[in-house]
């Protein structure tokens, strides 16, 4: 099967996760960090969980799944022990053409979660179409060792940079031309480096004028 890859804004839709263990725990520790809303049905929580619905962090819906949970979803992720429940869920779910996610049962998901590396916004997904779940996850670590922590602040200069450069109003080619400059350019070594002299005098040539020191202090800034 060919799988399109698809990066989805979770930011406020609501995320059934059934189950309560340690696998679903990860699960729901992605969702929270990509701001959706997460309700649990599960017999048991782990301690972290019982605390994050403590907390409101999550919405607990009590220790039996009805179909009536799912109203209102955007996705759903059945991540239980039970077989037989994962399934009952993920065909609740179809009938209501929601995606679902059944952990460790492709046959039960219209969509796998990949081995995800993530450097800030970069993030960079390895996927197998679910035949070796090890391998993405081998693969994953090596692409560890490549892509280090230097391109989070990366981003955020970017991210910063094409603001300011949007707002002179260039034409097309002549932003393309100035990013593909700067990504062509030093600047990610001398960022690993942190050498921020050496980060302003590419900065300085990009834009021909004077950035100084400070100029990259305030572009290193997340929003």
């Amino acid at each position: 099967m060919s799988y399109y890859p698809i990066l989805v804004n979770l930011r406020g839709q609501k995320v059934v996760v059934v189950g309560g263990g340690k696998v679903a725990e990860r699960k729901i520790e992605t969702l929270l960090h990509c701001a959706a809303v997460v309700h649990v049905v599960s017999r048991d929580l782990t301690d972290t969980l019982s605390g994050y619905a403590e907390e409101g962090k999550i919405t607990y819906l009590g220790n039996a799944f009805l179909d009536s949970q799912l109203d209102g979803a955007f996705m759903v992720i059945a991540a239980t022990d039970d077989a037989e429940l994962n399934r009952r869920v993920s065909l609740a779910a179809k009938r209501q053409n929601l995606l679902v996610n059944a952990v460790d049962q492709p046959e039960d998901c219209n969509f796998i979660v990949p081995s995800i590396l993530q450097r800030g916004d970069l993030i960079i997904a390895v996927s197998t179409s679910g035949k070796s779940p090890a391998l993405a996850r081998r693969i994953r670590q090596e692409l560890e060792a490549t892509f280090g922590e230097e391109y989070k602040s990366l981003l955020v200069m970017m991210g910063r940079l094409r603001k300011e450069v949007l707002s002179l109003r260039l034409s097309s080619e002549e932003n393309k031309a100035f990013f593909q400059k700067l990504v062509e350019s030093d600047l990610l070594t001398a960022i690993e480096k942190r050498d921020w002299d050496d980060v302003a005098a590419i900065l300085s040539e990009a834009f021909g004028r004077a950035v100084s020191r400070d100029d990259v202090m305030d572009y290193l800034k997340a929003e």
